[in-house]
């Protein structure tokens, strides 16, 4: 029986290339995108496309039903800086989107699930260097605390109703294909934009704030890779990490002098820098490259290579 995919949230900065990807995979009608807004033309032109909030469960049913979907991708969510500013509904959001699509595994409707996580389930107490697979998590966003109870669920449903979910605690992403979606680590794909536009970018996180990133490219392997593998390889059912490189925004910023060297770059520190000085400064990834054999492709120097190389044709800029 062929495979037939919904990717949930397929207007988002993920979603974008990953309905992308997939349609490549399992062919063009095999892939439903689907989100609450219309999506990329390139997507709504490839494919099908359906009108789905999240968080309706019986919509989302009948679309299962009607395309006879073996695999979702759940990627509709609040993200971090967005939502500190709308709490309640983050909350909202993130859970009962979740709680949808696992129970429809569950009930063996669907066959497969994958769900993001992200590095905001860590806290200001795990440790910053090299974060472990399993370590202390105690998030202070209500992001991170939506994502870190996602975990757990995700690990309960596969322990107790053996519903084959996997999932990726993603870092910092960065792509040109499509605009972010509200995250603190948005800054890195903003300072190509105002770099190729006006010349210089102001920053609203330190230039030595730290972070773990992963180019859209690597990130979209990594998501495809981690379903393909077969059931036996995926030890991990809460969330695994998945990282590329660490930078901060002056480490950035030198590698865009080196294309662009008017380029000038100044800080103003907002709220999301407390949450970003709660997040890691590097991952250690050693569990995903052990068991279904991840490794990264894209550094800051190729990153940024191709980022302005692309987005010199999107913005019509020299």
């Amino acid at each position: 029986m062929k495979e037939t995919v919904l990717v949930i949230g397929a207007s988002g900065q993920i979603g974008t290339e990953l309905v992308m990807r997939l349609r490549e995979i399992y062919g063009d009608s095999h892939v439903i995108a689907s989100d609450i807004k219309d999506a990329a033309e390139v997507v709504m032109q490839s494919g099908p496309f359906e009108n789905l909030d999240a968080m309706d469960g019986s919509r989302l049913t009948e679309i299962v039903k009607q395309y006879k979907v073996t695999q979702v991708y759940l990627l509709a969510a609040m993200l971090s800086a967005t939502a500190e500013q709308h709490r309640d509904f983050a909350w909202k959001l993130n859970m009962e989107s979740l709680f949808h699509v696992l129970n429809l595994a569950k009930d063996g409707i669907i066959k497969k699930v994958y769900w993001p996580s992200s590095i905001a389930v860590f806290g200001p107490t795990t440790p910053r260097q090299n974060t472990p697979q399993f370590t202390v998590m105690e998030p202070d966003t209500v992001y991170g605390i939506s994502k870190q109870a996602g975990e757990r669920w995700c690990e309960y449903y596969n322990k107790k109703f053996n519903v084959d979910v996997r999932s990726i605690r993603y870092p910092g992403l960065i792509g040109w294909k499509a605009a972010p979606g509200g995250g603190t680590t948005d800054y890195a794909v903003h300072i190509y934009h105002e770099a190729l536009k006006h010349g210089k970018y102001e920053s609203f996180l330190g230039p030595e704030t730290t972070l773990p990133m992963m180019y859209m490219p690597d990130a979209i392997r990594a998501t495809v890779d981690l379903m393909e593998t077969a059931s036996e390889n995926v030890k991990i059912r809460s969330s695994y990490n998945v990282a590329g490189f660490s930078f901060n925004p002056e480490d950035i910023a030198a590698e865009v002098k080196k294309h662009i060297p008017e380029f000038e770059i100044s800080y103003a520190p907002d709220y999301r820098q407390q949450i970003a000085n709660s997040w890691p400064q590097s991952i250690d990834d050693s569990h995903a490259r052990s068991d279904w054999g991840w490794a990264h492709q894209y550094d800051l120097a190729d990153m940024t290579n191709d980022m302005l190389l692309n987005l010199r044709k999107q913005l019509q800029v020299s």
